[in-house]
């Protein structure tokens, strides 16, 4: 995929590993200056070197998208250093409760719905407030298919991307005439660490995860990374509060 993003600067959370990994690479690939948010500074650190031995710039700044301050320092650094602020990719999430919603724990609820709800609406709360300065801007959240349809197994998680799915809509409308579009990207199983945790390492989970998508297999970040560019660019400049799935035809079922 090829496209320009010459002079855009983008924010990836989550961008140490897997999807939002995969994402900052392909933002800088294409032009981008790329800002690297996560917990875990070692591999944000190997992200930006994979970046810059390209020949691209990129920088990491540790963050826990749970924390107003963190994420208001997020944004403050990167105009800071880059000078404003283009696109964000809010894709930092968490995963993994117990299957039985009678047995949950406050602290797990806490835990899932502070990173994947509040981190995404803190997350845009600052992002669309720069954005707002300079009179543009785009906004990728990951969502979910179970930001779509529900799964028995894992009734927060599900939840917490129904979230994602109403503030990425109400947060489209809001800023519509804001030269700000906010879409988000639904992936299905994607072969990540948290495919892994979910699937617990095991080769019979992961065969049953790969059946339950029509087209027999799961995605790669990669795959996920070409949609979120897609919205995040000039081509889908009419495209606002919309989720495209990237699911191997799973919500098509």
């Amino acid at each position: 995929m090829m496209m320009n993003f010459s002079g855009k600067v983008a924010i990836v959370t989550g961008g140490t590993s897997g999807i939002g990994q995969a994402a900052a690479i392909a933002y800088a690939q294409q032009g981008a200056k790329v800002v690297i948010a996560g917990r875990r500074s070692i591999e944000g650190e190997e992200t930006v070197k994979t970046i810059k031995d390209a020949g691209k710039e990129a920088f990491f700044i540790q963050t826990d998208v749970t924390q107003e301050s963190d994420v208001k320092a997020m944004v403050d650094k990167t105009v800071e250093v880059f000078g404003r602020l283009d696109i964000a990719f809010n894709n930092a999430g968490a995963y993994g409760e117990s299957p039985s919603l009678s047995e949950q724990l406050d602290s797990e609820y806490d835990r899932i719905m502070n990173v994947n709800v509040r981190g995404v609406w803190l997350s845009m709360k600052h992002e669309i407030a720069q954005m707002q300065s300079q009179g543009n801007g785009a906004i990728v959240n990951t969502s979910s298919i179970l930001g779509v349809v529900a799964m028995p197994s894992i009734p927060l998680y599900t939840a917490s991307k129904y979230a994602v799915e109403g503030l990425t809509k109400a947060a489209a409308l809001q800023y519509a005439k804001s030269g700000i579009r906010i879409n988000a990207v639904g992936p299905g199983a994607i072969a990540t660490e948290m495919f892994e945790t979910a699937t617990g390492g095991q080769d019979e989970a992961k065969a049953d995860m790969a059946g339950i998508h029509p087209m027999g297999r799961v995605g790669q970040p990669s795959e996920v990374a070409n949609a979120v560019l897609w919205l995040s660019s000039d081509d889908a400049s009419f495209t606002t509060g919309e989720t495209l799935m990237v699911d191997g035809g799973y919500i098509a079922q």
